[in-house]
């Protein structure tokens, strides 16, 4: 059984029901908040050990946009949304802020299991060394970057979009390939969102972000210049 706690914030008592019978069940420990400040209250009293947050859009006094800024702003931990919108302009601008997954309302709730556990998975695995791509530090262990010494913020998807992309360094990934190891699911919405992820990772390794090349017509290559 695991050993990891989850909170789950959704207005709707039974909607929060639903999901903490069913993660109960695969041994996770669940933590609820009804709205959005309760949400930020939990989460500064249990940051240490709270694993992944599963996090609603609409809610009252604070939304979940507001919340995942907060947050975002001390934690890299993993949030999965939960939206009834399914918006592609609303998907784009989450990642943006750092949301690491995005499940629509209504879902099968053995998806949104498997969900959770595939992103925990990621948490927990690769404890190989620590790397130098041309002045890019990776330390798996600690999921942690350094460009040229100085530790940068990723959210958990943009680490690992850039470890899948020196993972496979001088290699030409297309598109459809880095969604499905990256996101580890069929994905079906509109590929810019990897576009999205690269301007954003660019962006912060400054003048390394050059060693992410952009292969026309065909989607990304990783190389030290």
């Amino acid at each position: 059984m695991v050993n990891e706690t989850i909170l789950v914030v959704d207005d709707e008592s039974r909607m929060r029901k639903l999901i903490k019978d069913f993660l109960a069940q695969k041994g996770y420990s669940i933590l609820e908040a009804e709205d959005g400040e309760k949400a930020l209250e939990i989460f500064e009293e249990n940051k240490n050990k709270i694993s992944l947050i599963l996090l609603d859009v609409m809610m009252p006094k604070l939304d979940g946009w507001s919340v995942l800024r907060q947050i975002r702003q001390t934690s890299k931990v993993p949030i999965i949304m939960l939206t009834a919108r399914g918006e592609e302009q609303d998907e784009l601008f989450g990642f943006e802020l750092g949301v690491d997954e995005y499940i629509s309302k209504p879902f099968s709730p053995k998806i949104l299991v498997a969900r959770v556990e595939a992103i925990l998975k990621r948490t927990r695995k690769d404890t190989n060394k620590t790397k130098d791509y041309g002045g890019i530090v990776i330390d798996p262990e600690g999921r942690t970057v350094k460009v040229d010494g100085k530790q940068i913020e990723l959210s958990l998807r943009e680490y690992e979009l850039l470890k899948y992309l020196v993972d496979n360094e001088n290699i030409a990934l297309s598109r459809d390939k880095i969604l499905n190891n990256v996101w580890n699911y069929d994905y079906y919405g509109d590929s810019r969102t990897i576009d999205s992820h690269i301007k954003k990772i660019r962006h912060k390794l400054g003048k390394k972000g050059k060693y992410i090349e952009t292969m026309r017509g065909v989607g990304y290559k990783f190389e030290v210049k």
